[in-house]
């Protein structure tokens, strides 16, 4: 064995529902918007942008919802999240679902929207909005032998009891074999991988002591609340 100058750190997994194992996390894959936040927007002609977050942004959306240094417009963007279980290149979208997709969770793309709005303006990297501490909240994994491959039924989020976003999961632009497609043509999918798939209209900011209700139907729910300083 390979001595090490420190001992590596141990791997980030998450929670499968039914299950005492659990899934390991190896990269975070997030697609921009993909539903129509106008009535009558057209489907891009183009697949979506799409940029990474660290492993060690996820953990187990429930509890506490830290509010993050650096920012003072701190924002919600509820999202399918698909697990990867076996990866591969140059995937076929028709090939998708019964050999890669393992399974499904309901997740949060938390974002620094100031910092990401200076990115925006000044041309600059993304991930100071985007790949922060605790900024990819997940519920437990359900497997595809649980739920199938979901193509319809309702996400949302609510804010102290408000909502904020609805959408349903046929309202992607883009469907789940071609994203997945998409990303295999440009980076080697490897089995763990998540894909958080897009966020529909609604986002916006919270503040501390805000209580988070979310969720994807048949897939899972969550209550957080956000917090700052010691109590996160």
């Amino acid at each position: 064995m390979t001595d090490l100058v420190f001992p590596a750190l141990a791997p980030t997994t998450l929670p499968i529902a039914g299950r005492t194992d659990r899934f390991p996390v190896a990269r975070v894959f997030c697609i921009g918007r993909n539903y129509r936040w106008l009535p009558d927007e057209a489907r891009p002609a183009r697949m979506p942008a799409w940029f990474m977050k660290p492993a060690s942004a996820v953990y187990a959306a429930s509890g506490v919802l830290p509010y993050p240094a650096d920012t003072t417009d701190y924002c919600h963007e509820i999202e399918l999240v698909v697990a990867i279980g076996q990866g591969g290149k140059n995937i076929a979208p028709d090939e998708v679902d019964a050999r890669h997709v393992w399974g499904y969770a309901a997740g949060l793309d938390m974002t620094r929207r100031d910092l990401q709005q200076l990115a925006k303006r000044e041309g600059g990297p993304w991930e100071p909005a985007k790949a922060f501490d605790h900024s990819a909240p997940c519920t437990p994994i359900v497997p595809v032998a649980s739920c199938g491959h979901p193509r319809a039924g309702a996400l949302w989020l609510a804010v102290n009891g408000e909502e904020r976003q609805r959408a349903d999961l046929s309202g992607l632009l883009w469907p789940v074999p071609e994203l997945v497609a998409m990303l295999s043509r440009s980076v080697a999918l490897l089995p763990g991988d998540l894909i958080f798939t897009g966020t529909p209209a609604g986002v916006g900011p919270l503040a501390c002591g805000d209580v988070v209700n979310a969720g994807v139907a048949g897939i899972g729910t969550f209550n957080m609340t956000v917090a700052a300083g010691p109590n996160a």
